[in-house]
């Protein structure tokens, strides 16, 4: 019997009237929450472009890409982007770049001894120029 209770008691309660909808409220935005880098959605420096590019990475397969390819690769600053890639090196070099791909290349675990370390984090660019256009390396370096 005690059942039979339970199910007239919920039948029988009204169902609920529907809420109303809230207010909207006014978003407060604090000078704190402002993006701090704002010159990084401009137009890069000269000066920064020139840092950019710290070594040419030169390798069998990068060697290989050069002849068959066109594609150079560079050792680039970890917070630099593909536009900022492609203006740094037509400003280096003087040539037309005409695409640029971008390996973030972890660290690896190393040991010496008893001391345990870890390589450096790096960040490659490879970078295809346009037909016809080369970069000399040694020539860059003697001038």
């Amino acid at each position: 019997m005690s059942a039979e209770k339970a199910v007239k008691a919920k039948a029988a309660k009204a169902p609920k009237a529907p809420k109303a909808p809230k207010a909207a409220k006014a978003k407060v935005v604090d000078i704190k929450d402002a993006p701090k880098k704002v010159a990084s959605q401009g137009k890069p420096s000269q000066e920064r472009l020139i840092n950019l590019l710290t070594a040419p990475h030169i390798t069998e397969k990068t060697s290989l890409a050069m002849q068959d390819t066109n594609t150079y690769s560079f050792r680039v600053l970890r917070n630099s982007s593909k536009p900022e890639i492609k203006a740094a090196v037509e400003l280096m070099f003087g040539v037309k770049v005409a695409k640029v791909n971008v390996v973030n290349e972890t660290g690896k675990s190393r040991r010496f001894g008893r001391l345990q370390g870890r390589t450096q984090d790096i960040k490659k660019a490879y970078v295809r120029l346009a037909p016809g256009q080369t970069i000399d390396y040694e020539a860059k370096i003697k001038a």
